[in-house]
């Protein structure tokens, strides 16, 4: 946790003077997004509120925003938690992706296309890969596609996205091999990097589509054997 909330501080700076709720909001989903936050992690009123020099009530409502998006779960008399995915959540989320991120890639007008983002996020990558980073890779792949997504040009795209990539980023903090989920899809992104840059968005949409599938296939086979797994325990335990 100190890692989280020394990382937090550094946030502190975002808030400025006219610190809100929403501000808060965004600074706590894009640590989530990054992997900070894993799934069931107490959040702690005191230390966060501390780390970032905000209210209680400001963070309160935060936390109200980011439950509100499926982020956050408050249980009673325990705290507020970094909620835990199941499997419908994962299918539902990639569902989305499949509808939004298609729909982007289609909709692009003439080109050239406005791919600057898509290359640094490759980029990035690539640099996470030399040094075997493998969080660092599942990050630069959110980032792609969330740069995918702005070539829509719509605030409101961004925003509806911004969430269900934080909650894709709690999916894969439930895979144990993050290298076998992340390798292959790094030649898929330079792959539709490519396609856009040479103006085939018809391309792009169909590596696009493929890949989304591909990783939903994956993501999913991961959560069925780890519930499986969590049973078995709980059983052994004699919990259920």
């Amino acid at each position: 946790m100190a890692e989280q909330l020394t990382g937090l501080a550094d946030d502190r700076a975002l808030l400025g003077r006219t610190s809100t709720a929403e501000r808060v909001s965004d600074i706590l989903r894009s640590r989530i997004a990054d992997g900070y936050f894993p799934p069931g992690t107490r959040l702690s009123e005191d230390s966060i509120g501390g780390a970032l020099g905000v209210s209680r009530n400001t963070l309160r409502e935060a936390f109200r925003l980011l439950t509100h998006e499926r982020l956050l779960v408050h249980e009673l008399n325990r705290g507020v938690f970094v909620r835990v995915l199941t499997v419908e959540d994962v299918e539902d989320i990639y569902r989305t992706r499949i509808l939004v991120e298609c729909a982007v890639v289609r909709g692009l007008g003439e080109p050239p296309y406005a791919v600057q983002g898509l290359a640094a996020a490759v980029a990035e990558g690539r640099s996470a890969v030399a040094e075997n980073d493998w969080k660092a890779v599942g990050t630069a792949n959110i980032h792609f596609h969330r740069e995918l997504v702005t070539l829509a040009g719509s605030e409101r795209t961004d925003e509806l996205m911004r969430s269900v990539f934080a909650e894709l980023r709690l999916a894969f903090h439930v895979v144990d091999d993050p290298r076998r989920l992340h390798e292959p899809y790094l030649a898929r992104n330079r792959q539709i990097l490519r396609a856009l840059e040479s103006g085939d968005k018809d391309e792009a949409e169909k590596l696009l589509e493929v890949y989304l599938a591909d990783s939903l296939e994956r993501v999913v086979e991961v959560y069925r054997r780890r519930v499986g797994e969590g049973e078995q325990g709980a059983a052994a335990a004699g919990l259920v």
